[in-house]
């Protein structure tokens, strides 16, 4: 019995890459079987475009902007509810090249025998220059189960965690690790969530997948150069490291990655006042509220 895809993309405020985004996900080679987009209560028209240019999508349009993280919660909630296998994740910003869901079923079919195992499957993503983005993180510390050396075998690489920028999630893992955390608004939600789940789960890289992140450069929160928007990134981790989705060795990496991103962008913002007082409000929050 085939497999059932719906594809689950969040958008906020652009248009013209959700219009690319979809009419790359409905010419794959293996379409899902159902998209659902999340309009995060855009105003440039965004959810007039879907109705007009893409009637066979289902468009559920939130009342406010709740940022990626809730985007995702909302979408993975109504597509879990409706029964599909499969959830296919991805910004508004992915461009999946003609084969990547067919490339990104694969193992499923080939592992069939330990389809219930296996938690997410995770497409390479490379910069609008074709280099390589590392936004999924391999685990070179993965059991050599026999579903693992068997994946490896095929050329499938186990991964600690990944990013919303094409993945499939189980229906199996939804139901079993929950739901994005939403207050999480915008960065580190895909990291906690996917660490989450594969902390007991099993997840692969499928390197034949590829999707491109459409971005105009190779964004970083650390030189955003936005104060306001880089209070996410301190709040964020410390809320990941404050989870119980990482491992202790994990949680030291972490801890190790904030402090050097918050030199840097210190430094790249000149030391100004907005800045000390937004990773202050973002430490302070991590440790004084809660995600849930």
């Amino acid at each position: 019995m085939a497999e059932r895809v719906c594809a689950v993309i969040v958008t906020y405020n652009r248009k013209e890459l959700l219009k690319e985004c979809l009419q790359a996900v409905l010419s794959q080679t293996r379409p899902p079987d159902h998209v659902l987009v999340v309009d995060n209560a855009s105003t440039d028209g965004t959810a007039e475009m879907v109705k007009q240019a893409f009637p066979q999508v289902e468009l559920l349009s939130l009342a406010e902007n709740s940022g990626g993280a809730g985007g995702f919660y909302e979408g993975i909630k109504q597509a879990y509810a409706k029964g599909f296998d499969w959830l296919w994740l991805m910004d508004d910003d992915t461009i999946a090249e003609s084969k990547a869901l067919e490339e990104l079923l694969k193992p499923i079919s080939i592992l069939s025998w330990a389809i219930g195992e296996i938690s997410i499957l995770a497409s390479a993503v490379l910069w609008l220059d074709q280099t390589p983005h590392p936004m999924n993180t391999l685990n070179p510390e993965c059991k050599n189960t026999q579903i693992t050396l068997r994946a490896v075998e095929l050329g499938f690489l186990p991964i600690r965690s990944a990013s919303f920028v094409s993945i499939l999630v189980s229906q199996q893992a939804v139901g079993k690790y929950g739901l994005p955390l939403k207050r999480y608004f915008i960065w580190n939600d895909d990291v906690e969530y996917t660490s989450r789940i594969l902390k007991e789960g099993l997840g692969f890289l499928v390197p034949k997948s590829v999707v491109i992140h459409k971005t105009l450069r190779k964004y970083n929160p650390t030189t955003s150069g936005r104060p306001d928007r880089f209070y996410f990134e301190v709040r964020n981790k410390v809320w990941l490291l404050k989870s119980n989705s990482l491992y202790p060795r994990e949680k030291a990496i972490y801890s190790l990655r904030l402090l050097k991103s918050v030199w840097e962008f210190l430094k790249h913002n000149k030391f100004i006042p907005i800045a000390w007082l937004c990773i202050t409000k973002g430490i302070v929050d991590g440790i004084f509220r809660r995600p849930m």
